[in-house]
């Protein structure tokens, strides 16, 4: 069983509390394919968004998990203020661009939206 927890901040304003049945390891992942702005999809980063006012970058996770809707999701997990996306490799995370957003995490339904570090 893993539990999921995710408090709402400036990064994300909906928190989270939940459990997930886990079907395999967490992996570290990088990148994200994302359908919301385009419906061909873009691959952004992604980060976790921690608590650590000078340092809140920490690493991004996907797990399998059982879904009972789907059967298998693919469940995007970061730090303790959720995740952090953005389009441009070269530019420095942070929490004032507008540019970048976070969300608590995702559910995906498939590995291909997924590049792992």
């Amino acid at each position: 069983m893993m539990i999921l927890e995710v408090e709402s901040s400036a990064n994300c304003e909906e928190g989270i509390f939940a459990r997930f049945k886990e079907a395999g390891p967490a992996r570290a992942i990088g990148q994200i394919r994302l359908f919301d702005r385009n419906p061909a999809g873009e691959w952004y980063w992604v980060t976790g968004w921690g608590n650590d006012p000078g340092m809140p970058v920490c690493p991004a996770h996907a797990q399998p998990v059982e879904d009972s809707g789907a059967g298998l999701a693919y469940l995007v997990f970061g730090g303790i203020y959720g995740l952090r996306f953005k389009s441009d490799r070269d530019e420095p995370w942070s929490i004032d661009n507008p540019e970048q957003w976070g969300e608590s995490y995702l559910a995906l339904s498939s590995e291909r939206d997924l590049r792992y570090l």
